[in-house]
């Protein structure tokens, strides 16, 4: 039998996806599943393209089934259990064989398992993907971390399955080790903030104007023609247009409001903290996910306190269309900030991120694609990129145009006692990075009066003390 182009372990919802998009584009996969039964099932529900699979009872056999040098995708939970696949794979694995977690992984731990197999003949790859379930089967956005050799063994496979935006693929090379794994925790930490001001802008629908699922899912499709065209805003109007099939009522009326999360955009905030690089957007959105864990909590102090009598001020046609706008520069402020992150990280790491190719990568196929990330990859494309894409041209008009909006939104939304933690974030963001002098200066001389750290003065160079004599 013709062997194998790649291989893949992990049988599950995201793995199965991927094994039938590699198979779909022509490229013979063998895949492995600990518990054989899966394999079978897998095999024998992928009609036409079972001819394109080949199953494997074992490790060796898998690795039997693959053409030198062998390409291995990982798709298990992450943490140990990808540490655990990888041991099992040293053994039978030779020279210049690749293992490739796709799964979404610390990017801490990529960094850790690539020096961990240097020296042994074998390579690591960290790839990021992106696109849930869907993306996975029918095209994903691929961001790829490793050495430039691995990268030319598995790009034909790659760019092959990944998602097209205008015949370019979605799927590139970022850099060495776990440079595809932190773009991909930045991409969550985005989307995080994303869906946070999505919902704020919900909230505001529902109990500040008192509107219904069934009247907010036209709002937001109208939005989707516009400058908001993104997935996320397409799928919100699909979604509150749904109703349950048990009740009859619209499903988001009968969802629990407790949102999960699986530790990407905690990731991302951490390391945006450690890099000293404020994304207090994305760092909202974490907060706003941990309390809306608190369920329980969160009614007893409603009975304590007393519901705010919720009033959103403003005709109704003047409102939306600042919601509109407000949605859009809070989204910029979170997109600034995440490039932000990654171009830190990229000098921190010395992986010299290619921020016009993540762009565009994210243009199809992923979560966050957006119609503007052209003019982000536009903006970062240049001789004299800007070092946040709040300064930008393109974007200092469209904050220009939008900023008032989301001012008024986040202040009625104050008035009226509906949380926008991310949108609030944004705007003080916006803010702070906008004012020429801030408040710093104070807080200087608190610290300077209580631990004689010293401040530079704005007429003379060097550090310098004040008056008062320093303790407390």
């Amino acid at each position: 039998m013709e062997q194998a182009e790649i291989g893949l372990i992990g049988l599950g919802v995201m793995g199965s996806n991927l094994a039938l998009n590699i198979a779909e584009k022509g490229h013979r996969i063998a895949v492995f599943n600990r518990t054989p039964a899966r394999t079978q099932a897998f095999v024998e529900s992928a009609g036409d393209l079972r001819d394109m699979i080949v199953p494997c009872a074992t490790i060796e056999e898998l690795v039997a089934a693959i053409r030198p040098p062998r390409p291995i995708i990982i798709m298990v939970v992450a943490g140990d259990p990808v540490d655990q696949q990888i041991a099992a794979l040293r053994p039978v694995l030779a020279v210049n064989d690749i293992v490739i977690d796709a799964g979404n992984a610390n990017f801490r731990d990529t960094m850790r398992r690539f020096k961990e197999l240097e020296g042994s003949g074998l390579t690591f790859i960290g790839m990021g993907v992106s696109g849930g379930e869907e993306g996975a089967r029918y095209g994903p956005s691929i961001m790829v971390g490793g050495t430039p050799e691995s990268w030319t063994r598995v790009e034909a496979v790659l760019t092959a399955i990944s998602a097209k935006y205008k015949g370019e693929p979605c799927a590139a090379w970022l850099g060495t080790d776990g440079a595809g794994h932190f773009v991909k925790t930045i991409h969550n930490g985005i989307e995080y903030a994303d869906m946070q001001m999505i919902a704020e802008i919900y909230g505001i629908l529902r109990d500040g104007l008192g509107m219904g699922p069934k009247e907010i899912a036209p709002v937001f499709a109208g939005w989707n023609r516009g400058r908001l065209e993104s997935y996320l805003i397409e799928i919100t109007a699909t979604v509150l247009a749904a109703d349950d099939p048990k009740t009859g009522r619209p499903v988001v009326d009968i969802i629990l409001d407790r949102a999960g999360q699986k530790g990407t955009g905690k990731w991302s905030v951490i390391e945006a903290q450690q890099l000293g690089i404020p994304a207090t957007a994305i760092e909202a959105a974490v907060a706003a996910r941990v309390l809306s864990s608190m369920r329980d909590e969160r009614l007893a102090a409603e009975l304590a306190y007393g519901a705010i009598p919720l009033k959103f001020a403003g005709p109704r046609h003047e409102v939306l269309g600042d919601l509109e706008l407000a949605l859009f520069a809070g989204k910029i402020a979170a997109y600034a900030q995440g490039f932000a992150v990654m171009a830190a990280a990229s000098k921190q790491f010395d992986w010299n991120l290619p921020l016009p190719t993540i762009a565009k990568i994210w243009r199809a196929g992923c979560i966050i694609r957006s119609q503007f990330l052209d003019t982000i990859a536009e903006a970062f494309g240049k001789a004299d990129a800007p070092a946040n894409l709040l300064m930008a041209p393109a974007f200092v008009e469209m904050m220009g145009k939008s900023q008032l909006a989301l001012r008024r939104t986040v202040a009625r939304a104050v008035e009226a006692g509906l949380p926008v933690p991310a949108l609030s974030s944004a705007l003080a963001y916006f803010d702070g990075y906008r004012q020429g002098r801030g408040t710093s200066d104070l807080i200087q001389a608190q610290r300077d009066f209580f631990g004689a750290h010293g401040f530079e003065r704005i007429d003379a160079p060097g550090a310098h003390h004040g008056p008062w004599g320093g303790g407390d």
